[in-house]
């Protein structure tokens, strides 16, 4: 075997660090697991309590409602992944196709995954993805990414624009550049190309290191919480079941246990921020709004998809015009890259990438 290249080993680099997040998530997932039944307990014993003051039955319900979306969304990941694997089986591609890490999934990783995502605080959904369902980036997210170059696991499309998630390019860098190789005869334009993509995969390194420290973090306010309700549940069944005649304190106490469930909650659906995307469609939105040019607009419109992933390739990749040119080149002749985007190779020009850096200047204001 030879010796591995730069971005081959940044590349190995990431994809470990893969690994031990999905470790982590499995973690969560069983804390979460046990945090989601003590909401639903305490949530049962409040609901027998009479002649709570609207604010606080109405609070509650709210958190409810968080809560069973937040379920929904686990349950569609679980239930969508069992679904692609099946389908691999059948083409004998189990193993490549459904993850670096995670081959099965079960309920207690998918609420892991789903806390990991996490959904907004009206209970929808927050996609990890631009254009692709929240389910679509989970098993992206858990296949590494890495399989989106291969054909294994998910149609080209999906696998494509998992690589605007938090995994992905730096992964899958090496056989990018690799692919571009038919096209760059130049060595030294493919020694440019690989450096970019170690640039990508060094960003991403330190980006899974944090997000390990961020779950690990999670794990434990999750572990402290869960304590937290379950006393909370005891000492409530102790006040009784009509809130009248509850002593004032216990009406207090009451009230700030309601306050315990909605921060329970949070940690149940606020998403791990080190594993998102750092360019959205709405961040998309906000960058062509402030365009006057109809005709770059509908341009930019048309390639939203690809600006978006490409924002989310490039974010704290700083590559000059020249290199701009290189990776336009390099990616304008990768079909599946196209067609997950539904362009074809006229579609994709110049402007394309350059919008990508000016809409991540527009956000960052960098």
């Amino acid at each position: 075997m030879g010796k591995k290249s730069e971005l081959e080993r940044v590349s190995d680099r990431a994809e470990g660090l893969v690994r031990v997040t999905n470790v982590r998530i499995r973690e969560l997932g069983r804390e979460v697991e046990g945090l989601h039944a003590a909401l639903g307990e305490i949530q049962a014993t409040f609901d027998r309590i009479r002649n709570v003051p609207t604010e606080e039955v109405l609070e509650c319900q709210r958190l409810k409602e968080v809560r069973l979306e937040w379920r929904r969304q686990a349950e569609r990941i679980e239930r969508d992944f069992k679904t692609a694997r099946a389908r691999n089986v059948g083409q004998g591609m189990a193993g490549a196709g459904l993850g670096v890490a995670v081959a099965a999934m079960g309920p207690t990783v998918a609420m892991g995954v789903a806390t990991t995502f996490g959904v907004a605080s009206t209970g929808t959904a927050i996609s990890a993805l631009s254009g692709a369902a929240a389910t679509n980036a989970a098993l992206a997210w858990l296949g590494g990414g890495a399989l989106a170059i291969g054909g294994g696991g998910m149609a080209a499309g999906e696998a494509f624009l998992a690589m605007a998630g938090p995994a992905g390019w730096a992964i899958a860098g090496a056989a990018l550049v690799g692919s571009a190789a038919l096209f760059l005869k130049s060595r030294g334009e493919r020694k440019r190309l690989n450096r970019i993509f170690v640039l990508v995969g060094e960003r991403d390194i330190k980006s899974y290191k944090l997000a390990i420290v961020e779950i690990e973090e999670r794990i434990k306010r999750i572990w402290s919480e869960t304590r937290l309700l379950r006393n909370a549940n005891v000492d409530i069944q102790a006040f009784g079941t009509d809130y009248e005649t509850m002593s004032e304190l216990q009406q207090y106490a009451l009230g700030s246990y309601v306050n315990l469930m909605n921060s329970s909650t949070q940690l149940l659906v606020n998403p791990i921020l080190g594993l998102q995307p750092k360019y959205t469609e709405d961040d998309f939105e906000m960058f062509v709004a402030g365009i006057s040019d109809e005709r770059r607009i509908a341009h930019y419109r048309k390639c939203r998809r690809l600006i978006v992933m490409l924002a989310n390739l490039l974010y704290r990749v700083y590559i000059n015009e020249s290199d701009r040119k290189l990776l336009w080149k390099s990616l304008k002749c990768n079909d599946e890259l196209l067609y997950a985007c539904g362009l074809e190779k006229r579609d994709f020009d110049l402007a394309v990438v350059n919008a990508a850096i000016a809409g991540l200047s527009h956000k960052y204001r960098r």
